[in-house]
This record gives C-alpha cells, structure tokens and sequence, in this order.
C-alpha cells in the first residue's frame, strides 16, 4: 500500500511538472500530492507502529494482497489490509535506526513540505 501511495504521489507531481499549471493549477496539485503522501504517511505510520509491538501482540498472518483482490469485496481488502499482519512486523533492514517503513514515513512528510512549500511560492 505504500508503494501504490508513492508512485501516486510521484504521478501527480509528473503530471503537474508536464502540464506547468499556473497558481490554481499549482495548488489542485499540491493538494492532490498532500492526499496521497496523507494517506501513504498513515500506513506508513501504522506500520512502524505494528513494528513496535510486542511480538506476543502482533497481528496473526493473513493472505497476500493479490490473492485478497481476486476473491474479497475492495471494502473487505481494505480492512484487512489496515488489520495487519505478522510479517509487517519483521524488522529486515535498518538504516540510521529507522525501518523501511520509518523511511517512508519521513518521505512521506517531506513531500507535504515541498507540496505546501509549491503552493506558497510566487
């Protein structure tokens, strides 16, 4: 889900940078970046949180996502998919103590920044 909100965010922002709107333009797309990189730092943040639990308290393991869309209802892939599950909480990599998830997040925010920053400049 996370890589679905960063290539969300990338597309708007390639789209806006080919279309080179003016002022009311440039803020419609900065406020369609800010939902995605919102959305992507919510499950990213949801993430690092699964990440910090006890592993007596993680989530049980349920199926892929590919699988989960080929048979459930969207509504009911979503839920699941926001319930977790026990490998999203295997910490595989780190970097400056942050997980790939805790990364995300910061891209995430960082992107809002430069989203209000394009909307604020002349």
């Amino acid at each position: 889900m996370q890589r679905i909100a960063v290539i969300a965010c990338g597309v708007v922002f390639l789209v806006g940078a080919i279309h080179n709107p003016g002022r009311v333009g440039a803020i419609v797309y900065s406020l369609l970046v800010i939902l995605c990189a919102g959305t992507g730092a919510a499950i990213a943040a949801r993430h690092v949180w699964l990440q910090t639990l006890p592993p007596d308290q993680v989530p049980a393991c349920g199926p892929g996502l590919s699988y989960m869309l080929e048979t459930l209802p969207f509504r009911d892939v979503l839920a699941t998919v926001f319930k977790g599950s026990g490998e999203c909480a295997a910490i595989d990599w780190r970097f400056l103590e942050l997980t790939i998830p805790g990364w995300t997040l910061v891209f995430f925010v960082s992107i809002i920044v430069a989203a209000i920053a394009l909307t604020r400049r002349s």
